[in-house]
């Protein structure tokens, strides 16, 4: 009797369950996707875009001058006699002329590069990771965003390339003598063609690179994190010098838009990729489209190994500032959430 009542009396209304004591803890909340934000995206696509074309750069000055028809001082299409002539009209500072403006490209192309591929990744892709045809599709929205940021910068480092201290001064010197002499739609010549040619480029890319990543973490998954760099590194090199061969004709039409009129090379009535492909093939043969491949493979190989090791190297930093961040600024708040 009296167990009973102890009992009736425990579950009395009278009695509340006493409060939780609150979790000092701060909750992490962890998104998929990695977790970053569009900003840290951004962030990680600049450093790795700016590594990456800095190191590659004179690289790509010699498949600039490879690409040049007309009557420009390089005539040649071997990589050696390319750049034998650079060296001996302008040394070694020649290799480097125009790093000014692709710094100025660079950094603000790949952040919209790498941002609107990895926001349009999750969309497209639904979180499946070998969704092939996402990635594929993700990296044409990216090079159509990317290419309207970087192709006027992309227009004067190609000048800048060609031509001497004579041509232009520099960037500011070919940026506005271009607005007086050919007007501001010059900056933009080559756009149609840039997307054309970098919509295959990015979408084989991408899916290579995806591809790739993902084949080299099953072949050693006990190890992939300790290895991340060298998968990120060779998937990045494998996915840039396949994509690269297969748009190198496209490349040298851009090449041609961009620097028409310059040191003698051709000046076209439109920026028509037929009109364009049609004098290349009259001047040089169907051999002409592929002028400056071998040079454009050793950039984009080694370019997209630096890129993605970079990128990738990039977002865990990223995130690593923004857990300490949060961690610190939990322990002041008394806690709450932090949401990466």
């Amino acid at each position: 009797m009296s167990t009973e009542a102890a009992t009736t009396n425990f579950q009395s209304s009278d009695f509340q369950p006493v409060a939780q004591p609150p979790d000092l803890r701060p909750e992490v909340t962890v998104s998929p996707h990695d977790g970053l934000r569009f900003w840290q995206f951004m962030i990680a696509g600049s450093i790795a875009g700016c590594v990456e074309h800095m190191a590659m750069f004179p690289v790509d000055t010699v498949k600039t001058h490879m690409q040049a028809l007309g009557s420009c001082p390089i005539k040649s299409v071997g990589v050696h006699h390319a750049l034998r002539s650079i060296l001996k009209s302008e040394g070694i500072p020649g290799l480097y002329r125009g790093i000014g403006a692709m710094g100025l490209g660079a950094g603000p192309a790949h952040a919209v590069y790498f941002s609107v591929y990895e926001v349009c990744k999750k969309y497209f892709s639904g979180g499946d990771p070998n969704n092939s045809a996402a990635h594929a599709v993700s990296g044409v929205f990216a090079t159509v965003a990317s290419d309207a940021v970087f192709t006027p910068m992309d227009m004067v480092k190609q000048r800048l390339q060609l031509g001497n201290s004579a041509t232009y001064r520099g960037v500011l010197d070919c940026v506005r003598r271009v607005l007086k002499e050919e007007g501001f739609g010059a900056f933009y010549a080559s756009y149609r063609t840039t997307v054309v040619m970098n919509a295959p480029f990015t979408a084989v890319h991408f899916a290579t690179y995806e591809a790739a990543k993902r084949g080299l973490i099953e072949i050693s998954p006990e190890s992939a994190s300790d290895e991340r760099v060298i998968v990120h590194a060779t998937a990045g090199a494998l996915a840039g010098a396949s994509a690269a061969v297969v748009t190198t004709p496209l490349d040298v039409v851009k090449t041609q838009l961009q620097c028409q009129g310059v040191c003698g090379c051709d000046r076209f009535k439109s920026s028509s990729i037929s009109d364009v492909i049609k004098t290349i093939v009259k001047k040089d043969g169907y051999k002409g489209l592929m002028r400056g491949w071998i040079p454009r493979m050793f950039f984009h190989a080694p370019a997209a190994a630096i890129c993605w090791s970079t990128y990738e190297a990039a977002k865990t930093c990223v995130t690593d500032i923004g857990r300490y961040g949060g961690k610190v600024s939990g322990s002041h708040s008394g806690g709450g959430g932090l949401e990466r």
